[in-house]
Parts: structure tokens; sequence; C-alpha cells
């Protein structure tokens, strides 16, 4: 056991953590993401009966956002035939990155969803949760204490 570890962050999880470097890029992917086609050549680390938002805070806890580059965080953004569709998981996301860094929302982009697919093939890890939330999947590039 270790202090001050949440919960939700496994021991794969922690050991990923720690053995990324500054500019690696990690996912946390809801319940719907292709982790396992996405990211074949990336460690896929399981967080069953996780939220992404759960996730997020957690890993942040931990984890410096790099400050090297404009936006370090990217959230898959809604296709044309949900562009109606709400997304409160995005606001919970910003509120939570805010927490974590003085940037809050301007450290956040969005792109599409082919595009969130091919930067996550490039991914240290991906998080794999079981998030029901519409388009909860979330990239954060990692900087330096």
């Amino acid at each position: 056991m270790l202090k001050g570890i949440p919960s939700c962050i496994s021991p794969q999880l922690l050991k990923a953590l720690h053995e990324m470097g500054h500019g690696d890029t990690l996912v946390i992917g809801d319940a719907n993401f292709p982790a396992a086609s996405c990211g074949a050549n990336s460690i896929n680390i399981r967080c069953d009966g996780q939220n992404a938002t759960d996730m997020l805070d957690a890993i942040l806890q931990l984890f410096p956002l790099d400050t090297f580059v404009e936006k370090p965080v990217t959230i898959m953004g809604k296709m044309d035939i949900h562009r109606d569709l709400k997304c409160p998981v995005w606001d919970e996301f910003s509120d939570i990155v805010t927490k974590y860094d003085e940037r809050g929302s301007n450290a956040i982009t969005f792109i599409d969803r082919f595009s969130f697919y091919e930067a996550a093939k490039h991914a240290y890890a991906i998080v794999s949760t079981t998030e029901t939330a519409f388009y909860a999947c979330i990239i954060i590039q990692k900087g330096c204490l």
C-alpha cells in the first residue's frame, strides 16, 4: 500500500504513469473506445467499473500536464450527426483540468473522432474505462515536474 495514491489507480497504471516521459500521451477511453485496435502499440490498462472523469481526476493528481505545448488536453469532438447532442462530460473534464492546471479550459482542444483515433495510435498507454457518457474520450500529454 502507498499513501496518497487514489484507489482507482491500479499498480499497472501507476507503473505506466511513472514510466512515461515528457511529451508522452495517455488516452482515457470510454466504454465504446476501440482500445485494442487503436492501441496495438500501446499498453492497454483496463479500469472496469471506473468512469472517465474519476480517472482523469485521479491521474492529474499525479501527472503534470505539458507546459511546452499550448493544448496538452485533447477531447474527442462530436460527429456531425450528433451536433445537437449534449455532452456534459466535457464540462466535467474542463473543471478537472482547471483544478490541476492554471490554464484551465484554455489547455483543452477538440479533434474529430477519426483524428482522435489516429492520435491515440501514438499514445504510450490507453486507460479503458466503462464510462457510458457520449464522447467521453480524452488524451492528456505529460509534462515535467
